[in-house]
């Protein structure tokens, strides 16, 4: 009787993808926080940079700003504060984020602002305000890594 040694074709091929996928989780598992936490510092500060900018007109508020929040965004009592606010909040958080100061209490600012945007302005945009809410509940989670200014005087901990 001959008794086989070696294993069946498919399980050696199932053995080197293990393998493949255990090599690969080893080598992710050396990428440093600050990497993943650049990222989630600068995309969406570039996201909420960009929509403040569009909010004014120098040093002004544009008109399209106070029209979009009376009208669009369906906020007539509370219009003009909220566009004030809302301004003001783009444009010094995404800096913020952008420079890794205050970094839990930005991105979680933020975090508010993608909530209130979701729920009541767009609420079918739930896949970008995801992505948004998900760099600010780890950046909230886990800090700015070291390539932040946090990290200078260990404002982080």
């Amino acid at each position: 009787m001959h008794i086989m040694t070696t294993r069946p074709y498919g399980a050696q091929a199932l053995g080197r993808i293990s393998h493949l996928i255990v090599a690969g989780n080893a080598i992710a598992g050396r990428l440093p926080w600050s990497v993943p936490a650049l990222l989630a510092l600068l995309i969406p500060a570039w996201v909420f940079w960009s929509s403040a900018r569009t909010k004014v007109n120098g040093f002004a508020i544009a008109d399209s700003t106070w029209w979009l929040f009376k009208n669009e965004y369906a906020l007539p009592l509370i219009a003009a504060a909220a566009a004030v606010l809302a301004t003001l909040a783009e444009h010094v958080f995404s800096v913020a984020l952008a420079l890794g100061i205050v970094t839990r209490a930005s991105a979680a600012d933020l975090l508010g602002m993608t909530a209130v945007i979701q729920i009541f302005v767009y609420p079918s945009a739930w896949v970008t305000h995801g992505l948004w809410a998900t760099c600010f509940l780890a950046l909230v989670a886990k800090g700015p890594g070291a390539l932040s200014l946090d990290r200078l005087p260990r404002l982080d901990r």
